[in-house]
């Protein structure tokens, strides 16, 4: 037996964003603390839409990648919720940041 789920395949530049959920989001040695409903949202990009093209017709892709953790504005993304689940639809330019992996620091 089969379960059908919805999938939110955004449009043009829009990327969808699952929240990461915690009192206090913390990613490596990140802490983005819970100080009201302005601090920005750190989640998941689980689909991007293929891009946008510019006024002279040049097609301008999305620079976030699925799977990567990034920084949301909590205020002016588009939230959804589907079956139960709430996810944030913002343009690519809106992100303020892409989370990466610690990076090997090699001490002198």
């Amino acid at each position: 037996r089969s379960t059908r789920m919805k999938k939110l395949n955004p449009a043009n530049d829009r990327v969808v964003v699952k929240p990461i959920e915690e009192d206090e989001q913390l990613y490596g040695n990140i802490i983005v603390p819970d100080m009201g409903k302005e601090r920005p949202e750190m989640g998941e990009v689980i689909a991007a839409g293929p891009g946008r093209m510019s006024e002279f017709g040049k097609h301008i892709p999305v620079k976030a990648k699925v799977g990567q953790v990034v920084l949301v504005p909590k205020i002016g993304s588009i939230r959804v919720e589907l079956e139960g689940q709430e996810f944030y639809i913002v343009q690519d330019r809106e992100i303020l940041a892409i989370v990466e992996e610690d990076i090997e620091v090699e001490e002198i």
